[in-house]
């Protein structure tokens, strides 16, 4: 997966500063951002703070780690299902 260049906590303090007042192409032109990413963080990140983001990549994580189980007990399942019809 490709790493940005901005940090999530980076992200919420340039659009903290949205929310203060500052324009939109003043914010893309100092941070060198297209308007499309600019949007894109706002609908993901908009009203969230530190402890929230914090929340927010651990729940990502936890997700994550269970998507990999799950995939890897039906593999499993799977394998073992054949297995039992070859047997019989």
């Amino acid at each position: 997966m490709k790493k940005g260049r901005f940090t999530e906590s980076q992200i919420v303090a340039i659009l903290k500063q949205y929310e203060a007042g500052k324009s939109t192409e003043t914010i893309c032109r100092e941070c060198k951002i297209s308007r499309g990413t600019f949007y894109n963080w706002r609908k993901k990140f908009a009203g969230m703070d530190a402890q929230q983001l914090k929340r927010l990549k651990e729940l990502e994580d936890e997700n994550r780690r269970l998507k990999r189980m799950f995939s890897d007990l039906s593999l499993d399942h799977h394998l073992l299902k054949e297995v039992l019809e070859k047997k019989f």
